[in-house]
Order: structure tokens, then C-alpha cells, then sequence
């Protein structure tokens, strides 16, 4: 990505503003519409959304909901052999001191067990960009300005553009295969990992693509972890892109091993057991689930996120005692403040409603913290 190049950029521009590097809207609601060049605002009391305009005088306006954003108007236009002209995004983190409300980043990467994260893009034709999504490294616990190491990871690209740097091999991370490059932009480094075809959802280690860096780098265990960024970098046209859902979460303790570790629990003394309850109303054309995760291992579990995969047709409208990451296809629950313990022995609860179409069926695996449970 051109991150740093942008990021330069808006050093520049922004030099005689001190450390307000961003007009901030406050906490959004749904539909909150930014076209300040460097606007940004905050979802879910978690994350921040930026409008990041870098690259170009033109309008551009996102419009904000409460899980994520869309571009509504995109009118500048960069050269497809240079940089593109905006990164609108969502992150966790810090960003030129714009911090997300209770971030615990950054944090040293020798302190972190696991970084699950999930994200959904919509798509549209018709446009020069690539949806992508950044972590951010630093040998130092930096808070603002270019960070050394900027991973990139691209979902999708589509018209004549490529990333910083050349292809220098090939890469699995997650179950993909991904096109590796590396290179430098002048101001920091950046290793990318380009998927073959586009992806639009997806649950994952953040950590697994960390560790695949250092081995090809300078990242140490000593470096730190910034900030986690999706978004996208529209060189023409763009409107209709949207983040719709996205989450991350930085568990502390010690790392995993290898560059495609799966997440451990948390802590990482105790063992991630579990066994899932699954239980379904299902009527017309709804239903609702109640799900009971149990924790058949020796000690507690602090922090937990269960992934699994809804059958094609079902759709997630509301829920409740969980956060929800995606609401078809591939979905995260991650606990809420009263539920993240589970004694070894224990169980937490949480249901959702949805929609569905065609047969109705439950899906077929689930995972927490990244390791498979048995069925109940």
C-alpha cells in the first residue's frame, strides 16, 4: 500500500495544524456522513473511521454506520503507475495520535497470544482500487507518524495497479494461498500479500501474517503493533465500496510459533476444549439460535472468540450477549464485558435471530479461539 507515501503527505499538509491531524465528529451513529478531508469519528465505542483524503483536492464523502462505512463520492482521479489518492478506513489502534477508545495498542508483539480479526467488503465494478487491509509495526511504541513496517493485505484489486515493490514468492497464511511482495516507498517498508481472486469476508490471526513477515525482515518479537486498518485505496471512481462489518481484538500473553500458528487461548497456559450447543427455532422464512459454548478444558478461558460459517441463505438480523462480526457467511462472536471468563468446567451463552431462504440447517463447525470444538 501507499500508506506511508499518504502518510507523508499528510504530515506535510498538516505540519501548521499541531496535533489536530483530523477533524473528529465524535462518537458516530448510523449514517454519519464525513467529507472532511482527515475527518474521523468512532463505532461501537471501539473503533475509529477516517475519511484520510491524502492524495487529492477532490470531494470524497464516506457514510458511516455502525458497523463499518461506505464511500458515497469519490471524485478524484490518481495515476495507475502512482500512488492512489485516498485511504478511507476503519482501524483499531493509533493513527498520527488518533488513538481508538480503549486501545491496548501498541503492544510489544512478545506480549501478544493472539490478534482474531474479521472483516466484510462489498465490491463494486467500474473502479481502479484495491481493498486493503493494513498492520502496523514499529520498533518503538509509536503513537504517531510512519511506522516502519506496514503489512498489507489485499483482498481484492482491480484495474492496472499493483503493490510497493516486486513479487518475491508465494506465501499459505490461513488455509490461502496469497502472491507475496516487498519493497519500500521511501519512508517505510512493506511486505503485501495479494489474494489470487477477491475475497469479501473473512475471520483470522493477524498474528499469522506477522509471523510470516519476520521471517522475510527485520521484525522482531521486540517491535510493536500499532494499529489494524481496513479500508480501501481508490485510485479511480469508487463509490458503492463498503466496509460493512469489521472487528479485531489484541489478546495478551505469550505469542505462538511458526508462521501459521492457530490462536491460542487466552491466557495461554490453559487449554482451549470446548464443546458447542447449537440449539434453532426456525419458522417461515426466520429463526433464532441460542448457543452454549463449554469450556471442557483444565483452566479458564479470558477473552473468546467462536467463529463458524452460516449455510448459504442465512442472514443475522440482531443478537444478543455477544458481538457479532458478519451477519452471513463467515461470522465471529466475541464475548461482551459480563461473559469474556470461562471457569474450566463453565459455559457462556449468547443467541441471535436472523432470516433464511430454501432448507434450514445449522452450520457444520465451529472454532474458539481458533481451535475446532466437538458438537454437543
Amino acid at each position: 500500500m501507499r500508506r506511508a507515501i499518504r502518510a507523508v503527505a499528510a504530515a506535510v499538509m498538516l505540519a501548521g495544524a499541531g496535533v489536530t491531524a483530523f477533524a473528529v465528529a465524535g462518537p458516530a451513529q448510523a449514517d454519519t456522513q464525513i467529507c472532511d478531508q482527515y475527518g474521523s469519528t468512532t463505532i461501537g465505542g471501539r473503533y475509529v473511521v477516517m475519511n484520510n483524503r491524502w492524495g487529492t483536492s477532490a470531494q470524497q464523502c464516506i457514510n458511516v454506520t455502525s458497523t463499518g462505512f461506505a464511500i458515497t463520492s469519490q471524485q478524484g482521479t490518481g495515476s495507475t503507475s502512482g500512488a492512489p489518492v485516498s485511504y478511507p478506513a476503519v482501524f483499531y489502534g493509533c493513527h498520527y495520535t488518533n488513538c481508538s477508545p480503549g486501545t491496548n495498542l501498541p503492544m510489544q508483539l512478545s506480549s501478544i497470544s493472539s490478534a482474531p480479526s474479521s472483516i466484510s467488503y462489498n465490491y463494486v465494478s467500474g473502479a481502479t482500487y484495491d481493498a486493503a487491509y493494513d498492520i502496523w509495526l514499529d520498533p518503538t511504541p509509536k503513537r504517531d507518524g510512519v511506522n516502519a513496517m506496514e503489512i498489507m493485505i489485499w483482498f481484492n484489486r482491480q484495474g492496472s495497479i499493483q503493490p510497493i515493490g516486486s513479487v518475491v514468492g508465494n506465501a499459505t497464511i490461513g488455509g490461502r494461498t496469497w502472491q507475496v511482495w516487498q519493497g519500500s516507498n521511501g519512508s517505510n517498508n512493506v511486505v503485501s500479500y495479494v489474494a489470487p481472486s477477491p475475497i469479501s469476508s473473512w475471520s483470522f490471526n493477524v498474528l499469522d501474517f506477522v509471523n510470516d513477515t519476520k521471517t522475510r525482515t527485520s521484525v522482531t518479537n521486540s517491535w510493536y503493533l500499532t494499529s489494524i486498518q481496513a479500508g480501501f485505496e481508490p485510485w479511480i471512481g469508487g463509490a458503492g465500496l463498503a466496509v460493512t462489518n469489521f472487528s479485531a481484538q489484541v489478546n495478551s500473553g505469550t505469542p505462538p510459533t511458526g508462521p501459521s500458528s492457530p490462536p491460542p487461548s487466552n491466557p495461554p497456559s490453559g487449554s482451549t476444549a470446548c464443546r458447542v450447543t447449537y440449539g434453532t427455532n426456525a419458522w417461515g422464512s426466520g429463526f433464532t439460535a441460542d448457543v452454549t459454548v463449554a469450556n471442557t478444558g483444565g483452566s479458564a478461558i479470558n477473552g473468546w472468540a467462536l467463529a463458524f460459517t452460516l449455510p448459504n441463505g442465512q442472514a443475522i438480523t440482531n443478537s444478543w450477549n455477544a458481538t457479532l462480526s458478519g451477519s452471513s457467511g463467515s461470522v465471529t462472536a466475541r464475548n461482551v464485558s459480563h461473559n469474556g471468563s470461562i471457569p474450566a468446567g463453565g459455559t457462556a451463552s449468547f443467541g441471535f435471530q436472523g432470516t433464511y431462504s430454501g432448507t434450514f440447517s445449522a452450520p457444520s463447525s465451529f472454532s474458539l479461539n481458533g481451535t475446532a470444538c466437538s458438537r454437543a
